[in-house]
């Protein structure tokens, strides 16, 4: 199943909801007590929440995502089939490059950090803190582990 697919299957309640997903042409504005928060897609480990601001990643084209992880939360290597441009609005992240976690290899990156990665690029992700994170990049979004045994769709 392509990557786009799954992810697909896994955005169904984030995007099927008009109050969270956008048409590409609507202007978005939110204040942070607007942003509404569910359950992150079942390709991400779980204890995430996610909000579409704008767009929807799993289609072609321009969308926002934020993502807020628990304190503890870590997504083991991954890489993704486009771009990977994130901005950390509050917490921390520790973040790794490469194919094997390795916690002693991550740089902090605090509250007002980005990063922006190229398709395929394996990375992980650590986060000792409750975080937030905002996407911001072109859909379709997904996200293909380095070990399909880190992948928490193959236990649901």
């Amino acid at each position: 199943m392509k990557i786009a697919s799954i992810f697909a299957v896994g955005l169904i309640g984030l995007c099927g909801t008009a109050s969270l997903a956008l048409a590409e042409d609507a202007h978005a504005i939110f204040a942070p007590g607007d942003v509404k928060w569910v359950e992150a897609p079942k390709m991400l480990p779980a204890g995430a929440q996610a909000a579409v601001l704008f767009g929807n990643p799993t289609k072609k084209g321009l969308f926002a995502l934020r993502l807020k992880v628990p304190s503890g939360y870590a997504i083991p290597p991954h890489t993704h089939p486009g771009y990977e441009v994130v901005t950390v609005l509050s917490g921390a992240a520790k973040f790794g490059m490469g194919k094997t976690a390795d916690r002693a290899a991550t740089k902090a990156l605090p509250a007002g950090s980005f990063f922006a990665l190229p398709p395929g690029t394996a990375h992980f992700v650590y986060f000792d803190d409750e975080t937030v994170l905002q996407i911001n990049t072109n859909g379709p979004w997904g996200i293909k582990y380095v070990n399909p045994a880190d992948d928490p769709q193959k236990s649901q």
